[in-house]
């Protein structure tokens, strides 16, 4: 049984920042990066940039952890980035808008019996927050890592 869960935001920073951050689990897209606290425990394989990157982390929704296990591929490299695993496939798209992005994250779970049942009842009301406090991260984290930010650094 498929459930998706979608949300996107405005971000106000250049795409390529934007993509470039979502896109580096070694320095960005990690615990201590930009995600929420509901992610922990991520530890890369292989790679840690873009398509090829392999890596796990533990997600806690409802007081449930999960241990997910992804590779990154990029369709579109720049634009689309999916991290894939045997039960959950999330795509991260951004798109020029004006001067900054829309920013989307997809993800379907796809999973038989009971649990399927669960997330098809209780999956989108449990990661939409988790999506918006993240996008909002990934806003805050552009920001502060774009090349305003590092001229203004330059500065001081």
């Amino acid at each position: 049984m498929k459930t998706t869960i979608s949300a996107e935001r405005l971000i106000g920073a250049p795409p390529d920042v934007i993509y470039h951050c979502i896109a580096d689990y070694r320095e960005h897209h990690r615990p201590d990066g930009f995600l929420p606290s509901a992610f922990t425990d991520m530890e890369i394989a292989s790679g840690g940039v873009g398509a090829g990157t392999k890596l796990s982390w533990v997600v806690e929704i409802g007081g449930r952890r999960r241990m997910v296990e992804a590779t990154i591929s990029e369709p579109q490299p720049g634009r689309e980035m999916i991290e894939d695993s045997s039960e959950i496939k999330t795509t991260f798209t951004v798109e020029r808008q004006g001067l900054g992005a829309v920013v989307r994250f997809d993800t379907i779970i796809d999973e038989g019996g009971v649990q399927g049942v669960l997330d098809r009842l209780f999956a989108a009301r449990l990661l939409e927050p988790i999506y918006r406090e993240e996008l909002r991260r990934v806003e805050e984290y552009a920001r502060r890592h774009g090349p305003l930010a590092a001229s203004a650094r330059g500065a001081t």
